[in-house]
């Protein structure tokens, strides 16, 4: 009996021991850092697959990550942002509301050695911002008017095309790389009389929609509607996100565009949202704009793992994101353009989405 009861003790010794390993381990493998992780809002289904690709990425390195949203609330992200440097995390992952605010919460971070990544939103006004992980922003923009013009020509013929124009919101740096991106296509056409603003309307202090807001980009299409084209017909919009575009599309199906002889314009869009998906294949939205958020989650995680590593990040630009206080390096990634011709490829063919999503 005494010897089995050694045994006993010493299988039990034992695995104390394998359990305090594998606790070490598990512990470990969460020892690498806390990431605080700032996102805008939950409205948008993109700003959701940021959040849970940034999640399961940092987890699966071995962080810890603590996501918030501020629902498009800047004091709100303001308090959380300076919860999370008062709990100490080691980086501050930032997709900021207003890319104005955040100066003071920054310097109060950098007092406390916490670096700081803007993600996909440059933070303007801060010589605090570390690194800056987006997209292409002007390519975007090019991307949009090129499917535009393509979409007008098709549906249309050869013109001239009566267009609108609308601009994302004028607090994020990114709505001025997509609105110059485009112009860089449109104005040529506009200046030889191709396409015709019919408003007169341009330039993103007219044009822009503050926080990205569907129902003010909806409302504003109905006004142009009822002052411009009651003998006119309108042949195409220049949407810079998908949450406008459905907003846009309301007020044009709400006037008998889409149905009958009268054509649906050419609407753009971007960051390929379910509904957009559905409205292309309805034949309703011409065009998307991809932005794979795990790819940017990846390069911000390697961002990250750089930083706490002791090396230096990867960057691509180190000329186009002056945040008015200091150039911010940056990694690009690239866009990707979708409509109905290549929409199955693209985000089926990746991953990104399931069939069933879409249809």
């Amino acid at each position: 009996m005494k010897f089995v009861s050694k045994a006993l003790v010493a299988v039990a010794a034992a695995a104390t021991l394998m359990s305090g390993v594998a606790l070490t381990g598990a512990a470990m493998a969460q020892d690498k850092g806390s990431i605080g992780i700032a996102m805008p809002t939950k409205s948008s289904a993109r700003w959701i697959s940021d959040g849970n690709s940034m999640v399961e990425q940092f987890t699966e390195a071995g962080y810890e990550a603590d996501l918030q949203y501020a629902e498009d609330d800047i004091p709100n992200q303001l308090a959380q942002i300076e919860n999370m440097i008062t709990k100490g995390v080691d980086v501050l992952v930032i997709a900021a509301i207003d890319g104005t605010t955040l100066s003071n919460a920054l310097e109060n971070a950098a007092a406390s050695g916490i670096k700081v990544i803007a993600y996909d939103r440059l933070i303007r006004d801060s010589g605090d911002v570390d690194y800056y992980a987006t997209f292409d922003n002007f390519k975007v923009g090019v991307q949009q008017a090129t499917s535009l013009v393509n979409g007008l020509k098709e549906r249309f013929g050869d013109g001239p095309y009566n267009v609108e124009l609308f601009g994302g919101s004028p607090d994020d740096n990114n709505a001025y790389f997509f609105y110059d991106g485009a112009m860089s296509v449109l104005q040529p056409l506009i200046d030889d009389g191709t396409i015709v603003i019919q408003s007169g309307q341009m330039g993103m202090d007219t044009v822009g929609t503050l926080r990205w807001d569907g129902a003010v980009a909806q409302s504003r299409m109905d006004n142009l509607l009822s002052a411009h084209y009651t003998d006119k017909q309108l042949h195409g919009a220049l949407s810079p996100y998908d949450g406008l575009s459905i907003g846009i599309l309301s007020s044009l199906k709400g006037v008998g565009y889409g149905s009958g002889d009268l054509k649906m314009p050419i609407v753009t869009g971007q960051d390929a949202e379910v509904p957009s998906v559905k409205s292309i294949l309805a034949g309703e939205q011409y065009s998307t704009v991809f932005k794979d958020t795990r790819e940017l989650a990846r390069v911000t995680v390697g961002m990250v793992d750089a930083l706490l590593g002791g090396g230096e990040p990867e960057i691509n630009d180190t000329t186009t994101y002056d945040n008015g206080v200091k150039v911010v390096p940056s990694y690009l990634l690239e866009p990707v353009s979708v409509d109905a011709s290549n929409w199955e490829e693209i985000l089926i063919g990746s991953g990104y989405y399931t069939a069933d999503q879409v249809k």
